[in-house]
């Protein structure tokens, strides 16, 4: 089994960043992508990001684009989220996720990481 554990979350003003960190264990674990989501209170949630693990591409939703930055650690079997320029919208439980061959969809996700911006 594999565990995923956030780490990095906080209370920044607006204007201010962040980096998350998305570490895994438990076995060998190779993933084809790992992303990051959100939740805000009252709404679904939602994608941020995705890394693919072998090559390293990325894409963001437009929300997130210019000011996020996704990457990982292949050593370390970790995948961070630096968060820039952060908004009082972007406050919301951040989770990170893996989808592991040969399943088509993230089937691991942590136990997410709180995230607050005041304006």
């Amino acid at each position: 089994q594999v565990q995923l554990v956030e780490s990095g979350g906080g209370l920044v003003q607006a204007g201010g960043s962040l980096r998350l960190s998305c570490a895994a264990s438990g076995r060998t674990f190779s993933p084809y992508h790992m992303g990051w989501f959100r939740q805000a209170p009252g709404k679904e949630r939602e994608f941020v990001a995705t890394i693919r693990w072998s090559t390293g591409n990325t894409f963001y939703a437009d929300s997130v684009k210019g000011r996020f930055t996704i990457s990982r650690d292949s050593a370390k079997n970790t995948v961070y989220l630096q968060m820039n320029s952060l908004k009082p919208e972007d406050t919301a439980v951040y989770y990170c996720a893996a989808q592991e061959p040969p399943v088509v969809r993230y089937n691991y996700w942590g136990q997410g990481t709180q995230v607050t911006v005041s304006s």
